[in-house]
């Protein structure tokens, strides 16, 4: 009973719709949002199940969902796409647990359901954002080749000219000194023609440069599902037209309709139309059908301005036309070409400098990240092996620091994944403060970035990397609404102390040698000294016994891996309570760190302070089920409430008691509000009872909370606070870690 009544506490404190269940699917408490979702009274729905009140086949549905989560003993995630009574389309995520009694049997479930529907919208847009980006990155790429196609053609012409006048420059030579009268009338005529001729060239950078463009995607209905937001503001709202209607102001499709062509063949169409709203605007479409994640298939439009083109390639025509009558009718234009002749390999080599310039520019835009402005994977390993030779060649050391952001899938989790970009900027912002103007900074992978040092010996390169681990842990990233400060693993690798015979190996290095600092708990910096060296196989029993050992380690790394991620999921949502309670969050990283310190003063094994670490960073994880008026009250609380508050050591201890590898921190989270003279909660043992982890996690929670602003106070002074933990000695506290406590604090002045 006491168990319901803790779930039932537990329920109303969640603002999102949650519910308790028997075995029998039987409703033994449903909080309100719950009541509103499906239209009844909270307390009507006790004792009911789900063909009370949803259609018989969603209710059989979630059923089956009920007796597969007993049957496994194991949580299940469950994303749903619902309509609401007016129609409307919803998705929600659940999340359904087994309920345990006190002798670990399964007497029900649990269900936690939220609505994800702007999240799922927010993703359909920016998959549509990304399919426009990728189709406008094609449509520039088939434009770019076809204007190399076009210039190559101009240079070859030019080469046939240079071979026609070669033939000619014999006969020139006799009639240059009988013609020069002739010569000064057509030297001026060419200047005309020079002057003509730049006119066209302008026109010509015009359409390589500013060539209009657009896009609509539409349906196999041809209605039109996105369209350009420079196009709407001329043709207004497109929702629930037709194209043919929206672009052309016709009834029906238009005649060899190019949509509907890509729609059969399933292949790219390109055709010519004219915008009749728009003065008979000439327009290239090129019609790419494509399938949405849900297998219906549309067609996105590239729509190419053609207006300037047609003008300048009218222009070219006429022109060219021009030239070669004047080549057939006049033999004075030999003279003429002579002069040309310079000016075209003037032309010609401007043409290759600028095709230089510009494969340059594309190929450094290709080797940047477009999210941070760092250089990117690819960058890498071109510029490792040619750092490596250069260092190597001239007897150079060469170092390379990789960095990664511990726990950061529970910052995506908490905050989002555009929160979580916005962090990797500004770290990317604040490490190229802080690394020398020469070192090149790369940004490795997702939350992975690499430094390469060129001329850095290990040493100096291992204290650069903890200089960074130091500075980067004082800066608060974020923005207004929420901020976080990050927890990173560095490793720093050096050639020639590290052997290599390539630049990849030392990135390989760095690699195994990051490995081992998030091994071993992570926020901190490794080098390759830190490694231990395996023991030599001499015989075929140790050959035997190596296999055995290598094989353990496989093992464990896998299991470590997946244990990983269930315990940045816990993480992230003990980070929840920073949203309820933002006094929690701030706090929790000072007590773990004062924790933690102790742990060490007092020469715990390393398994130990790893414990009391983790127990620490999820100590008032129970507060999660306390409710927001309790834990933001500016006043005293009275005896309801502080009985309420007293609840979260049992909270968090349950929330974490079902997750098998997590149960040597559940006497830590349960009893780190017990004191040592026995009257503390929940259960008031006392003295060398309460856990030791327990007892150390108390200390460093209380003056954390004396040196902090409450809701209901303002923050002590240091020497304020360090005077009630003395007072408290013997009493609230044990004295041993009193004595350990004062030492710790001692050392930081």
């Amino acid at each position: 009973m006491e168990e319901n009544t803790l779930h039932v506490a537990i329920l109303d404190s969640i603002p999102d719709i949650a519910w308790l269940k028997d075995e029998q699917g039987k409703f033994l408490s449903v909080n309100e949002p719950f009541g509103k979702a499906c239209g009844f009274n909270p307390q009507d729905l006790i004792g009911k199940t789900d063909l009370d009140i949803w259609p018989k086949e969603l209710a059989e549905s979630y059923r089956a969902d009920d007796l597969e989560v007993m049957s496994s003993k194991k949580r299940k995630y469950i994303q749903e796409r619902l309509s609401d009574k007016e129609g409307k389309i919803k998705w929600l995520e659940t999340i359904k647990t087994p309920v345990f009694n006190n002798k670990g049997i399964v007497t029900g479930t649990v269900g936690i359901a939220r609505d994800i529907t702007e999240r799922k919208e927010n993703d359909e847009r920016l998959k549509n954002i990304r399919a426009e980006l990728e189709i406008r990155v094609k449509v520039r790429t088939v434009e770019l080749t076809r204007i190399n196609e076009d210039l190559s053609k101009e240079v070859r012409n030019r080469l046939k000219i240079e071979n026609e006048l070669q033939s000619y420059r014999n006969k020139l030579e006799t009639l240059v000194a009988e013609r020069t009268k002739e010569l000064e009338l057509e030297i001026e005529k060419r200047k005309a023609a020079q002057i003509k001729e730049r006119a066209l060239s302008k026109q010509i950078e015009f359409i390589l440069g500013a060539t209009k463009t657009g896009l609509d995607i539409i349906d196999q209905n041809l209605y039109i599902r996105y369209i350009d937001p420079e196009w709407a503001k001329k043709y207004g709202d497109p929702q629930g037209k037709k194209c043919f209607d929206y672009f052309m102001d016709r009834k029906s499709p238009c005649p060899e309709c190019a949509l509907l062509k890509a729609f059969v063949t399933k292949q790219i169409v390109v055709s010519f139309e004219v915008l009749a709203k728009e003065n008979n605007r000439p327009i290239q479409v090129t019609s790419i059908p494509f399938q949405d994640e849900t297998g219906e298939w549309l067609v996105a439009e590239i729509n190419a301005d053609m207006t300037e083109k047609k003008k300048i390639d009218d222009e070219l025509e006429r022109y060219r036309k021009q030239l070669e009558d004047e080549v057939t009718k006049r033999t004075k234009e030999l003279i003429q070409e002579v002069f040309l002749h310079k000016k075209a390999e003037v032309e010609k080599s401007k043409l290759n400098r600028d095709l230089l310039k510009f494969n340059k520019k594309l190929k450094s835009v290709s080797l940047i990240d477009a999210h941070t402005g760092l250089y990117n994977h690819r960058y890498l390993y071109d510029v490792i092996e040619s750092e490596f030779h250069q260092a190597r060649r001239y007897a150079q050391s060469l170092s390379v620091v990789m960095i990664d952001v511990d726990y950061f899938k529970s910052i995506n989790d908490v905050y989002g994944i555009s929160f979580g970009d916005l962090v990797l900027k500004q770290l990317a912002k604040q490490l190229k403060r802080m690394v020398r103007r020469y070192d090149i900074l790369i940004r490795y992978s997702g939350e992975e970035f690499v430094i390469i040092s060129p001329r850095l010996n290990r040493d100096l390169s291992f204290n650069m990397a903890q200089r960074l681990l130091e500075s980067l842990s004082f800066i608060n990233f974020g923005n207004k609404a929420h901020t976080v400060k990050l927890k990173l693993s560095l490793a720093a690798i050096s050639f020639p102390e590290d052997r290599a015979n390539k630049g990849v190996e030392l990135i390989n290095l760095a690699n195994n040698v990051l490995n081992k600092a998030k091994e071993g708990g992570g926020n901190r910096a490794y080098s390759s000294q830190d490694i231990k060296k395996q023991p030599k196989v001499t015989n075929s029993k140790s050959l035997k016994n190596e296999e055995i050992k290598s094989l353990r380690n496989t093992i464990e790394k896998l299991n470590k891996k997946s244990k990983q991620g269930l315990v940045e999921s816990i993480f992230a949502f003990a980070k929840t309570i920073e949203l309820k309670d933002h006094y929690t969050g701030e706090h929790v990283e000072n007590t773990v760190h004062y924790a933690t310190e102790i742990a060490k003063m007092l020469n715990l094994p390393r398994e130990d302070l790893e414990l009391i670490k983790q127990a620490a960073m999820l100590h008032d994880l129970g507060k999660i089920g306390i409710s927001e008026h309790i834990l933001l009250k500016k006043g005293k609380l009275n005896k309801k409430e502080f009985a309420e508050i007293k609840k979260h050591p049992q909270i968090g201890a349950d929330i974490i008691r079902p997750i098998q590898f997590l149960h040597n921190l559940v006497p830590f989270i349960f009893y780190h509000h017990e004191r040592w003279d026995g009257k503390g909660y929940p259960s008031g043992i006392k003295g060398e009872d309460i856990p030791l982890g327990a007892r150390i996690i108390a200390i460093a929670d209380v003056y954390q909370a004396l040196t902090s602003d409450r809701p209901y106070r303002k923050a002590f002074s240091k020497k304020k606070a360090l005077g009630i933990i003395k007072n408290s000695s013997g009493t609230q506290f044990d004295p041993r870690i009193v004595n350990i406590f004062l030492r710790v604090i001692n050392q930081e002045k």
